[in-house]
């Protein structure tokens, strides 16, 4: 048995990934998948179908407790993982009939043709345990801590490369082998907090030096476009306190702390108060609705959603009188309101949200510069609601912003938060 924190490091390998062309899914899910055991990956190396992986294998030894290999155990001439981890652990590669029976037989049931290089996947490493693949032909490997006594080795995971097949092979069949591996209770936890609202120095100033003051806390940020996440990881105690830090000084502003869109908590909100929305865009191009009718179950609330992107649309569809259009322009609080308005009438919802704005990079003026947008919120039960953002930065971050600050506009109205402007930085994250 290894001591309960030990060291984890992730090998990805295949040249396509170094190309380009294939993008890596396996740090993330198999991040996630370990660390309710106490275990991190500490390193990640990619390397391509070359003698490469031997050398990495031989040089990361000595730096881990446990080690996870993905990619290569296929039939082509480039899967080459099997043979690279035999030579580095000394080990022979011996064929075994029944693997190869069963390869047989699966392959005749899915009509896929016999060819030499598929034998190879029956290849197993002397003293490996055979992770079966339910969803491909490649098995997996689980080769115990020195597993040949000459050569000092960490407990080695070798595992397909298509995440399909992976990912439930993970689950199924290494999970229960880590959980046996690591004695003890955890001794790290991770949560994280999905903020609106705020930008990303402002969530800083607000709880950085607090939380940091903490022993044994660790603190990061990752921003995107409407949103910032926070993420702690600690022990037990440590997260507690950080916790209590995190929630009173950001409060409202949190609108998940595990992973959920703020359209799919902005849905659920809707179905608890038995409420609807429609929505009118203009600049965001429909982008609400998208994120809307992401979320499963969004039928039961979302009414309608209309991209009058023309001034014409706008008259035809959400009844704007022209003549308010030609006075303010189509980029102001006056058409944002009635747009807000006739989404709200036309669709009969309980709410509707409307954008309008200047996504650029031309179409500014000194009065409006590009980057000006318009966000309404037409209520059934108050006075419909205006705020004016600017969100200088490129037209695709543009619209993201403008949807999530429409949406987070809406969260706060059905939270019956009152004081919308104190939480907000008026710029991108």
């Amino acid at each position: 048995m290894v001591t309960p924190i030990v060291r984890a490091i992730l090998i990805n390998t295949g040249t396509e990934l170094l190309l380009g062309d294939v993008q890596d899914a396996h740090l993330a899910f198999i991040a996630r998948e370990i660390l309710p055991l106490g275990l991190r990956i500490e390193e990640r190396r990619t390397v391509p179908d070359s003698e490469v992986i031997r050398r990495t294998l031989v040089e990361l030894f000595p730096h881990c407790e446990i080690l996870f290999v993905t990619g290569g155990l296929g039939p082509t001439s480039d899967d080459i993982t099997r043979e690279m981890v035999a030579e580095s652990l000394g080990l022979d590669l011996r064929r075994d009939p029944e693997l190869l029976a069963w390869l047989e037989r699966r392959l005749q049931v899915r009509g896929i043709k016999w060819s030499s290089g598929i034998a190879r996947q029956a290849d197993v490493l002397a003293g490996a345990e055979v992770l079966p693949n339910e969803n491909g032909s490649a098995p997996g490997f689980y080769l115990k801590a020195n597993i040949n006594p000459r050569i000092p080795s960490p407990h080695v995971f070798v595992l397909p490369g298509p995440p399909r097949e992976l990912q439930p092979m993970f689950k199924k069949f290494a999970i229960p082998i880590l959980k046996s591996i690591i004695t003890g209770p955890p001794q790290v936890e991770r949560r994280s907090y999905s903020i609106a609202g705020v930008g990303e120095s402002l969530v800083e100033n607000a709880i950085g030096r607090k939380v940091l003051a903490i022993p044994g806390i660790e603190l990061g940020y990752c921003a995107r476009p409407g949103e910032v996440e926070v993420r702690i990881i600690g022990a037990p105690n440590a997260i507690a306190g950080a916790d209590a830090i995190i929630r009173r000084e950001l409060r409202v502003s949190i609108f998940s702390d595990h992973g959920e869109a703020l359209a799919a908590v902005v849905v659920n909100l809707l179905k608890q108060r038995n409420e609807t929305l429609a929505t009118a865009e203009s600049c965001t191009g429909g982008l609400i609705s998208n994120q809307i009718t992401n979320v499963p179950g969004a039928s039961e609330v979302f009414l309608a959603g209309y991209v009058t992107y023309s001034n014409s649309a706008k008259s035809d569809v959400l009844n704007v009188d022209s003549e308010l259009i030609e006075k303010h322009g189509a980029v102001s609080e006056e058409v944002a309101r009635a747009m807000a308005d006739g989404a709200r009438t036309r669709a009969g919802s309980t709410y509707a949200l409307a954008t309008t704005g200047i996504a650029g990079p031309t179409g500014g003026s000194e009065e409006k510069p590009v980057g000006t947008v318009y966000v309404a919120l037409a209520s059934k039960t108050s006075k419909t609601f205006v705020m004016k953002f600017r969100f200088l930065t490129d037209r695709e971050t543009f619209k993201q912003l403008a949807a999530q600050t429409a949406l987070d506009l809406l969260r706060r109205k059905l939270l019956k938060e009152s004081d919308v402007h104190s939480e907000r930085s008026g710029g991108a994250p």
